[in-house]
């Protein structure tokens, strides 16, 4: 195994020793959401060093039974014993570059999949229909739960749009190379000289966004200036600087209050009005940035714009971007995707891994 990589696994297996000793201290439950983070720290590294410490069993014996190959009274065990290890070896060392490969934040988010009808008219409506059932019927398999948001029902059955949420254990893991456009080549219904026609619908699988945290405000990103109130309030609203003005310097968000003859209470209030303006300027810039990466992950709903095409003459179903090709359409039109997303899933990893090679 590679040198870096060796040393990696070194580093985790030191810090899995100094989380035992943290979470064993008493000073550990004094912080809840300190210990919650340390105990998932622990849960993430225990497996992989658990791993890693089968590894170094396995090469501790490789290493045994080659020093028995020269004795000729156990050379034959010796000899067996070590082909035997120098199969297993590999398989070991792949499954820790695996476990070594960073982890995408958004895996175990829910998502929302939106489902539209592209180029073919009818035909592109009822197939976004039978994509939507294929990921239903997927759901239900995994138990997850599906929650339709909108849809817009086409004449003759099947969407021109539909847009659903899907919760449970992992989604956006499973569902996120969904995103593109998908093709269909079949005999329509409506087709009275049984002709194939093509058409396409687009599928965008997009993580569900964390809830905002509350607005933490750094006291020296603000500026706070105090004036005399103007305007009608009696004497004493006038003689006195009550009026607060606060500014936001990252953003340039600025906030005034006058209302109360109290200075502290103005400032509490502009200080309430900031943090709402801060939060729906997140808010919108959270959307915009959704948008963008809906635009991207959907394509223009042509033809020539396909991830994958669904041929029914021929029962087949090819994913174009790793030239897989099976042919169970109708099992997989039912939900049976889990041989077509799991190869999707090694491709992807099989890239990571040569860039950790590289990297090396």
């Amino acid at each position: 195994m590679n040198q870096s990589i060796c040393d990696k696994l070194e580093h985790l297996a030191g810090r899995l020793d100094e989380l035992d000793r943290m979470l064993a201290s008493g000073e550990a439950t004094r912080d809840l959401d300190e210990y919650r983070r340390l105990s998932r720290e622990h849960a993430e590294i225990s497996p992989v060093v658990a791993l890693y410490d089968t590894w170094r069993r396995t090469s501790g014996d490789l290493a045994s039974a080659l020093e028995m190959v020269s004795d000729p009274e156990m050379r034959e065990l010796a000899e067996a014993e070590a082909t035997s290890i120098k199969e297993r070896l590999p398989l070991i060392e792949g499954e820790l570059q695996k476990l070594l490969l960073p982890k995408d934040a958004k895996d175990d988010r829910n998502v929302f999949l939106e489902i539209r009808a592209g180029t073919g008219g009818d035909e592109s409506a009822l197939f976004a229909g039978n994509l939507f059932r294929m990921y239903c019927r997927y759901a239900e398999r995994r138990r997850w739960q599906v929650e339709v948001v909108s849809a817009s029902v086409s004449d003759l059955g099947g969407y021109r749009e539909i847009i659903a949420r899907i919760v449970g254990i992992g989604v956006y893991a499973r569902l996120k190379f969904e995103s593109g456009a998908h093709r269909v080549q079949r005999v329509p219904d409506t087709e009275a000289q049984g002709r194939i026609h093509t058409s396409a619908c687009t599928v965008a699988v997009m993580p569900e966004a964390d809830s905002l945290e509350e607005v933490q405000i750094n006291p020296a990103e603000i500026r706070v200036d105090t004036y005399r109130a103007s305007g009608a309030g009696g004497q004493h609203i006038n003689k006195t600087d009550s009026a607060v003005r606060i500014t936001h310097l990252p953003t340039g968000i600025v906030v005034e209050c006058q209302d109360d003859r109290s200075q502290h209470k103005n400032k509490a209030q502009a200080m309430s009005v900031l943090v709402a303006r801060i939060r729906d300027a997140q808010e919108r810039e959270q959307q915009a940035s959704i948008a963008s990466e809906r635009r991207n992950l959907i394509g223009s709903g042509d033809r020539s714009e396909r991830i994958r095409t669904y041929n029914f003459p021929q029962g087949r179903v090819t994913d174009h971007r790793i030239n897989l090709t099976l042919y169970k359409i109708e099992a997989i039109m039912d939900g049976d995707l889990d041989e077509l997303l799991a190869a999707l899933t090694a491709e992807h990893q099989a890239d990571q891994l040569a860039l950790l090679a590289e990297s090396a």
